[in-house]
């Protein structure tokens, strides 16, 4: 559940690296004593100002004046359908973004005019403005204010919404000195889990409310950690340390034993209490978890070196089977078309967008895109080797099936369903191409 988390606003700032061109009369807008300018749009009932500090939800969006009209650089609602979430930091300069947000309330809208020299270099940390940015240039924000609390707000929050959890769900345990409980359904037997030993387990991670964060189940394997070594929130590593081979437990883990006050982006908000469902599939040695490791390592290899000796005898008995006469490319790629398109020809460096559905020689279907399109750049290597070579070959609105062999597919990788050394069929039609939009510069994290 380790994972980067970036400022918000550099993420959105990185979308968006260009100028707005404004007069010296910024029309329409007034101007306070530090020097920002904003206009106010929507005023609410409501007269709590937004405090350094707070945690704060919005929507916002970046404008640019482009050939004399105002263009969007990126929209909260519409590019992530979802507010901006984070903690109000102090200002960095006066009249910045932060102070124009603590002018407002919840329910409050209102636009800033900053410089973009101050935002890109102060605000937002950049260590030198990007080359189509120049000193004198001006960036627009639009804010609508959704929601302001303050950390005790949240705290106290918290600690009524585990209270109601507790007493609706009748759980009577106590908690342990730490604050988390642990809810034991069955009793494991064995080795006691302590720094050192290898734990095996299934587990689940939610929120109180139930929205799940991630779960093991999902994923083909079981989790499996060194226990003594940072593995999730301290709150779940206390409650590992109580249990056996065999046991099975719910866990509450308030957020002062979990990811505190500023919460994990947006998979966990600030003061959360979370919920764990955990199996403990095996405690093992050291040593009795590497010489198991060895051999399954062993064992994989035998699977691989045996699927690369048969894929070949595989796939001419797939092509006699289904009557295929049409002969590979140098590469191994099968093309087979279904209907001739009419449109232009797919080439490199242009956006396609395709229907597709993939499957195994046996006919397991391992990926469709169903009512959902699938968009790449052609040649990009965005899309295994075999697509990049495959559409070459397409004209808007054709149809064709793909065999490709591993070679030029996932070779001896493992994706899902897809055991090493898999030749793949994929059914695939071309809906359309267009001009691919301009590379963006890589985005700098500051690290």
């Amino acid at each position: 559940m380790k994972k980067i988390i970036l400022n918000p606003f550099v993420v959105i700032v990185l979308i968006a690296m260009t100028s707005l061109s404004c007069s010296s009369q910024f029309s329409g807008y007034d101007k306070t004593k530090t020097g920002l300018y904003y206009k106010l749009y929507k005023v609410s009932k409501d007269t709590t100002l937004a405090r350094t500090g707070d945690y704060i939800s919005l929507d916002i969006r970046y404008t640019y004046k482009a050939k004399g009209k105002d263009t969007t650089l990126f929209d909260s609602k519409k590019q992530m359908g979802q507010p901006v979430k984070f903690q109000l930091m102090p200002s960095d300069f006066k009249g910045d973004l932060w102070e124009g947000i603590r002018m407002l309330s919840p329910g409050d809208s209102a636009g800033f005019i900053i410089s973009a020299d101050s935002l890109f270099l102060k605000t937002y940390k950049m260590a030198k403005r990007p080359p189509m940015i120049d000193s004198n240039s001006f960036i627009k924000c639009f804010v609508h204010l959704l929601a302001v609390d303050s950390p005790q707000a949240l705290k106290n929050k918290e600690g009524e919404t585990l209270q109601n959890y507790l007493t609706t769900n009748k759980i009577t345990a106590q908690p342990t000195p730490s604050g988390i409980y642990i809810i034991e359904s069955e009793q494991g037997k064995g080795m006691k889990i302590d720094s050192g030993v290898q734990v095996k387990l299934h587990f689940k991670v939610s929120q109180l409310d139930g929205k799940q964060i991630y779960s093991t189940y999902d994923h083909p394997e079981p989790m499996s950690f060194q226990y003594g070594k940072r593995f999730d929130t301290p709150g779940f590593e206390e409650a590992i340390s109580t249990m056996k081979k065999g046991s099975k437990a719910t866990i509450i883990v308030p957020s002062k034993m979990a990811f505190g006050e500023q919460g994990r982006g947006n998979l966990v908000p600030p003061f959360a209490t979370l919920l764990y469902n955990v199996e403990i599939l095996n405690v093992q040695t050291k040593a009795e978890f590497d010489k198991e490791a060895e051999n399954k390592k062993k064992e994989d290899e035998q699977k691989k070196a045996s699927a690369k000796k048969d894929e070949s005898m595989l796939l001419q008995k797939y092509l006699k089977e289904h009557n295929i006469t049409t002969k590979p490319t140098a590469s191994g790629l099968y093309y087979i078309e279904k209907v001739k398109g009419t449109g232009p020809r797919a080439e490199a460096g242009k956006k396609l967008k395709v229907n597709y559905k993939g499957t195994l020689l046996d006919g397991k279907v391992f990926d469709q895109s169903k009512e959902k399109p699938l968009e790449f750049t052609l040649g990009q290597g965005q899309v295994i080797k075999g697509w990049d070579e495959g559409f070459t070959m397409m004209n808007k609105g054709g149809k064709a099936t793909l065999i490709i062999p591993s070679s030029i597919a996932y070779g001896d990788r493992s994706m899902s369903i897809i055991t090493p050394y898999s030749t793949l069929v994929f059914e695939v039609e071309l809906l359309d191409i267009t001009d691919a939009p301009a590379p963006k510069a890589p985005p700098k994290t500051g690290k």
